[in-house]
């Protein structure tokens, strides 16, 4: 059984034993924190992008990657019928103990369930597919859960920012690498440390590209102040 290093922090966050962030490790040689009371963080609170997709959700909405349910519990208080997935299962007991009705504990993949008219897919959402080959994969998981008319809201980073320019403004990509935005990470708590795990950042231009090639319609939304942007798949006509 794998460490649910996520839902152990959520856990401990929710229950009031709360004394260090998640660190993280990715290829790209970094470490980084993951502030565990960013996971609990009111509308207010939320970047613009996040904020923007809240507001334009409709009908049955399924949230994937729920994490501690933040954004779930805005549409459930909003009167919106919302279903909360995740696998972690640390993650959907700490949203069934801030109050969300329908939480289900499993991985997007492997779920089965009916169609929904809004699926939610935040905080990178679109790193689920992991690798830019998954993301065949990954739409076609969506489409099937997707009513005719419904609507897939997702987000996602441009990360060339992060390789160095090279001298004549260019960016330098190391060559091993399929696409710059193919990351792995691996996290750790309380000195115990995942397992490294695919994820993936997308440049809008390349998942308008996959959707399109996936029979998806993808407009860009909105653009956040970093790098990062919101975009809304629909069924192509």
């Amino acid at each position: 059984m794998k460490e649910d290093i996520l839902g152990t922090a959520l856990l401990d966050y929710q229950q009031g034993n709360y004394n260090e962030d998640i660190t993280t490790y990715s290829s790209l040689d970094e470490e980084d924190q993951l502030p565990l009371p960013y996971m609990f963080r009111s509308f207010k609170d939320m970047p613009k992008l996040e904020q923007k997709a809240l507001k334009i959700c409709q009908g049955e909405i399924l949230d994937v990657g729920c994490g501690a349910g933040s954004h779930s519990l805005y549409l459930q208080n909003k009167g919106l019928s919302v279903t909360s997935l995740d696998s972690s299962p640390g993650a959907i007991e700490v949203s069934k103990q801030r109050g969300l009705k329908n939480t289900i504990n499993e991985n997007l993949l492997t779920f089965e369930g009916k169609t929904y008219d809004t699926i939610l897919i935040l905080m990178n959402g679109v790193g689920l597919a992991g690798t830019l080959n998954g993301l065949e994969k990954f739409f076609a998981k969506l489409k099937s859960l997707l009513k005719t008319d419904g609507q897939i809201l997702l987000d996602s980073s441009d990360i060339i920012y992060m390789f160095e320019n090279d001298e004549d403004g260019g960016f330098w990509i190391p060559e091993d690498v399929n696409y710059y935005g193919e990351v792995s990470f691996s996290m750790e708590y309380k000195n115990k440390k995942s397992a490294p795990f695919p994820w993936l950042y997308v440049d809008y231009n390349t998942l308008q590209r996959a959707a399109n090639y996936s029979n998806l319609h993808c407009e860009l939304v909105m653009e956040g102040e970093h790098y990062d942007y919101l975009a809304r798949l629909t069924h192509a006509k």
